[in-house]
C-alpha cells in the first residue's frame, strides 16, 4: 500500500490515512516510553512484536462478538482499523493491585481484587492523565451515562477473553488499559474497542515465577524488552520458538 498523509503521531504509532475515508492505517513504532515520555528508547523489532500481538487480540474478540475497530493486518507493522471518533477517556481493568493503584491506596502489590475494578483517566498528556470519576465524564460532556455504561461492558468482556487467553500460556493478566471510539451510522453510533492490545498496555506476571513481561521491564530497568515480548509473542503462537536469524521473526 503506498504511503498516504500522516495524521497523527504518537509516542507508539503513526496514523496515515487509510485507502478509503472510514479507515485508517496504524503504523507500531519501536519507540519505548515510560511515566509520560520522561524515559525514551528505541526497541528493535518492538513495533513488529506488538503489531502481531494486538492483532491476535483484536481478531480474538472480533470472533466472539466483542465489536473492535481493527480490519486487518497489512504487513508487519501496519494493520487496516476503521476511523473511529476516540473517547478521551483510557479504560483501565484491575484484577490484581499493582502500579498506581499500590501507590494511591497503599494496597501491597500482587494483592488480588474481590473483583475486577474499573478506572477511567483523562487523557491529556500535559496533566499526566488524571483519574477521574463518572461523574466528571458526563459533566465536562466526555461521555453520557450510556456510553459509560457501555464501556465498562466492553472493558469487562475484554477482561474476560484475556483472562482466558493469557490463562492459557500461563500468564496472569494484572491490569489493562483500552481505549474506545464512536463509529457513526447516520444519526446512529457504536462503541468498538480502539487503539492497541498489547503488552505495552497490559500487566502481564508469569503465574509460576511472577517475572513479568510487559512494559514495566523498561520502566524498572529489569531486562531487555524486546527479548520479554518476544517471549510472550512465542507463548501466543505468533512467533516461532526458535529462529535462526536475528530479530524477530514472526508466523505469517
Amino acid at each position: 500500500m503506498p504511503r498516504r498523509r500522516m495524521i497523527y503521531e504518537g509516542k507508539a504509532k503513526i496514523l496515515y490515512e487509510g485507502p478509503d475515508p472510514d479507515t485508517i492505517v496504524q503504523y507500531f513504532k519501536d519507540d519505548a516510553t515510560a511515566f509520560n515520555a520522561a524515559k525514551k528508547a528505541v526497541i528493535d523489532g518492538k513495533g513488529v512484536l506488538n503489531n502481531r500481538m494486538s492483532e491476535h487480540f483484536m481478531t480474538g474478540l472480533n470472533l466472539i462478538g466483542v465489536p473492535t475497530h481493527f480490519i486487518k493486518r497489512l504487513n508487519m507493522r501496519e494493520q487496516l482499523v476503521r476511523k473511529v471518533e476516540v473517547i478521551p477517556l483510557e479504560v483501565v481493568v484491575r484484577n490484581v493491585a499493582a502500579g498506581s493503584m499500590s501507590k494511591r491506596l497503599g494496597i501491597a502489590e500482587g494483592t488480588s481484587l474481590p473483583r475486577p475494578i474499573i478506572e477511567f483517566y483523562y487523557k491529556d498528556d500535559s496533566l499526566n492523565d488524571p483519574l477521574v470519576t463518572e461523574e466528571h465524564a458526563i459533566a465536562f460532556g466526555w461521555a453520557s451515562q450510556q456510553d459509560l455504561d457501555e464501556m465498562i461492558s466492553l472493558a469487562l468482556r475484554v477482561n474476560d477473553f484475556m483472562c482466558g487467553v493469557m490463562y492459557g500460556i500461563g500468564v496472569k493478566l494484572v491490569d489493562f488499559k483500552i481505549e474506545i471510539g464512536r463509529i457513526f451510522d447516520g444519526d446512529f453510533q457504536r462503541l468498538v474497542v480502539a487503539d492497541e492490545i498489547s503488552p505495552d498496555s497490559c500487566r502481564l506476571w508469569d503465574i509460576e515465577t511472577s517475572k513479568k513481561l510487559d512494559k514495566d521491564v523498561f520502566r524498572q530497568d529489569l531486562g531487555d524488552l524486546g527479548d520479554v515480548y518476544a517471549e510472550l509473542a512465542t507463548r501466543l503462537g505468533v512467533m516461532p520458538k526458535k529462529s535462526s536469524t536475528s530479530g524477530p521473526k514472526l508466523v505469517d
